[in-house]
């Protein structure tokens, strides 16, 4: 959501009018009276609206050619029905009628004041296509306001709201003053570009060059057209041959990577995202959305009823994660084992791999000082006398720091770009192509059977789209649960349960207002705010359920910074969502996190359908409830939800019936059609490993049931929700892949060796 020069506008003059109205309905100029002793800062950001700041036109590039979702074509349609008097009058009933010729007004036309009424209304409209046109407009123009930045990479409200921006820590350098592309090697080179710049290979940056780098690490490049005929059908720029060619860097294919090159093996990972190495992090969140998540930072389901957080840069989601590190629990190793037949999971090849990748990440439990949230959350927990334990962390003690969704700036964090990935690049058999998008698995027919023999891929030269073959022995697929699915379909696979089984572990926050004070005893420390310090250090289990299935919830902390706290807040009017705002900095946010036993399917990576189960909404309402209580018991001035409804509770004027009833109904309000915002950081299951090809899509080594020779190694095989987060079983299960790998290329178990 950053700045980026001038983009053309993709909508007509009459559809901007409605655009920039709607804007302004969100985020208006309000009139703050003269004397008013609040601080220049508040003053100018009260009086500043969303078309003052410049936001309507970013908001439309977003929404008429960045932003793709079934959903989206709504936007132009609702544009133009707005445009006109009679459009005007079917989406905003009597609100658009005048007393005076002609009687009928376009939106544009409409009083400030009843177009707030008229966008509440759509909110809980009994038209679902209204709530989505809403949603998207509220999601888009207030992500835009609160991230957009000026050539000092400021925004005009984060004063106001209390928001220091990028980290202050964050040493800034001018990577544009050398290039990656460079020869020499010097400690000061690794320090600008990260461990990786050797083994990073820009095809769309001096392609020649590049090729050559790829021919001196031992790769063969042909510019003629492979002799095989469905890769002559192609008809390729190049072919490079390796033995392995793995799809995505993240935990699943940053593992079998340093894994593979570790052992001997040639190995090229193609990475759709960029990679934005220490020294080419900004810290501020509209770029790192734009840059480094899936679908520019906001995804979602086909009706936006859960909004869905993805990585997608070298390292994948351990490069923006929050550095939370669990192993696999327990009560699901016995349920993956013992209910799906999978005997790995309770081997000690598993129990071993558990070992080798903490060890590699340096994963460990201790921290020097605890961010707002979780203090918040120890506190509470304490008072109620509520388990709480801390999250083992990829990163040390030391490591205080609130912007890791945003890219680590120091490499503490030890996502796959610090580790298996440098492992790649330091064995001298492996690089890295960002910028470069799988098409599709290339397959062949020997003896009857189908054998993947490469990877068919697209990158942009110079603004032209190009295409590419790795020929390999093996291909691995590690593009995550949300991609991996499509691009199995494209290469002709036919599985049933490609693409099912989607689980998301669904979110839904609660909030608690802690106001600062010049008090010696207040708490939190005066100087602590909500968007620094270590994400996830702790959580609660009170509703987990470990003890038995596990199907509940945790209760654990989430990174917001201005632009998705935003998007999560209720909208009420713009005078209460700037009120809000003001809050930012002392507002602790908590979540429940559930282990669903919903599930949805990938169709496309635009369009995913998720189907709810009642006993995951009432376990995410437990999860509310506890989470309130807990904000409540930690001391919070106000609490509430994101339920469109926005109610507050005073919890120091409130006694414990008004407490009780509160948190009872707020826990209870329908967690569907777009009336809680719904969010999902970890997509699993859509390939899930089985026994038996016709409920899973692939073997228990990882293997397709319909290919030889592809490999699946992401989240999409697990074969349930897991309930915490997956980093290191996803980890896990690609070094278990990654040996299976081996014994196909006729190496046998290697092993590597496991320091962090």
């Amino acid at each position: 959501m950053a700045n980026s020069g001038a983009p053309k506008c993709p909508y007509s003059p009459s559809q901007m009018e409605v655009l920039s109205a709607l804007c302004d309905t969100l985020l208006p100029s309000i009139d703050v009276p003269r004397g008013d002793k609040r601080h220049e800062s508040v003053v100018e950001f009260f009086r500043t609206s969303a078309s003052m700041a410049g936001t309507p036109l970013p908001v439309a590039n977003l929404l008429g050619e960045k932003v793709i979702h079934p959903k989206i074509y709504l936007s132009g349609i609702g544009l133009t029905l707005l445009s006109t008097r009679i459009g005007t009058c079917i989406l905003c009933g009597r609100h658009s009628l005048s007393t005076k010729f002609p009687y009928f007004l376009k939106f544009a036309e409409i009083s400030p004041e009843k177009r707030e009424q008229i966008l509440v209304s759509w909110s809980r409209s009994f038209f679902f296509l209204l709530r989505v046109l809403y949603t998207a407009i509220k999601i888009f123009t207030l992500l835009v306001f609160f991230t957009q930045v000026n050539e000092k990479n400021e925004n005009i409200t984060w004063k106001a709201i209390g928001y220091c921006g990028p980290d202050p820590n964050l040493k800034t350098q001018n990577p544009k003053a050398k290039t990656i592309q460079e020869e020499d090697v010097s400690e000061e080179k690794e320090k600008l570009f990260g461990p990786l710049y050797k083994g990073i290979i820009h095809l769309n940056q001096s392609r020649t060059s590049n090729l050559d780098k790829l021919r001196n690490l031992g790769f063969p490049v042909s510019t003629n057209h492979s002799r095989n005929r469905r890769m002559k059908s192609l008809k390729p720029s190049f072919v490079i041959k390796c033995d392995v060619a793995v799809v995505g860097s993240g935990s699943g294919g940053g593992v079998v990577a340093g894994v593979l090159a570790k052992a001997g093996y040639k190995v090229l990972v193609l990475e759709r995202g960029r990679y934005l190495a220490r020294s080419n992090l900004s810290l501020l969140e509209g770029e790192a959305l734009d840059q480094m998540y899936l679908g520019n930072g906001i995804s979602g389901t086909e009706h936006m009823d859960v909004i869905l957080l993805a990585g997608s840069t070298v390292g994948g989601g351990s490069t923006i994660n929050w550095s939370a590190s669990i192993k696999t629990p327990p009560h699901v190793i016995k349920e993956w084992s013992e209910d799906h037949g999978l005997e790995l999971f309770d081997s000690k090849d598993f129990a071993k791999a558990l070992d080798v990748v903490c060890r590699k990440m340096g994963v460990q439990s201790e921290f020097k000082q605890e961010g707002f949230n979780g203090m918040v959350l120890r506190k509470g927990c304490e008072n109620l006398g509520y388990p709480i334990e801390n999250i083992p962390n990829n990163a040390p003690p030391d490591h205080y720091c609130g912007w890791c969704s945003l890219g680590c700036k120091d490499g503490k964090k030890r996502c796959t770009s610090e580790t298996w990935l440098v492992d790649l690049v330091e064995s001298g058999n492996g690089a890295i192509l960002p910028e470069c998008e799988a098409v599709q698995v290339i397959t062949d027919k020997r003896k009857g059977r189908k054998r993947a023999i490469g990877v068919a891929f697209t990158f942009l030269n110079q603004g032209v789209k190009e295409t590419a073959i790795l020929e390999s022995d093996v291909t691995v697929v590690s593009c995550g649960a949300i991609l991996t699915p499509p691009l199995l379909k494209r290469s002709g696979l036919k599985n049933p349960n490609i693409g099912k089984n989607l689980h998301l572990h669904p979110v839904v926050l609660a909030w608690g207002y802690f106001p600062e004070s010049d008090s010696p005893d207040s708490w939190p420390e005066g100087e602590k705010k909500s968007y620094n310090g270590s994400i996830l250090t702790n959580m609660s289990t009170v509703v987990a359920n470990f003890e038995d299935s596990g199907y509940g919830t945790v209760i654990q902390t989430p990174a917001l910074h201005p632009g998705m706290f935003s998007v999560l807040m209720p909208w009420l009017s713009g005078t209460d969502i700037k009120q809000r705002m003001l809050k930012f900095s002392r507002t602790a946010h908590l979540f429940a996190l559930a282990r669903d036993k919903s599930s949805g399917a990938v169709v496309s990576p635009t369009r995913i359908s998720y189907k709810w189960e009642k006993s995951d909404t009432e376990n995410l309402s437990k999860g509310v409830e506890r989470a309130l209580r807990i904000l409540a018991a930690s001391g919070a001035e106000e609490i509430g939800t994101h339920n469109n409804k926005g109610r507050v509770l005073k919890v120091k004027q409130a006694d414990s019936k008004e407490l009780d009833a509160f948190v009872r109904e707020e826990s209870l309000r329908p967690l569907k059609n777009l009336e809680t915002p719904i969010c999902s950081a970890h997509q699993m299951g859509s390939c899930r490993m089985g026994v038996d090809p016709k409920e899973s899509a692939v073997r228990p080594n990882g293997e397709t049931w319909e290919v030889e020779g592809l490999f699946v190694a992401d989240s999409s095989v697990f074969p349930t929700a897991l309930g915490v987060n997956p980093m290191v079983t996803v980890q896990a299960i690609a070094y278990c892949t990654a040996q299976s790998v081996l014994e196909v290329l006729g190496k046998g178990r290697v092993q590597l060796a496991s320091k962090p």
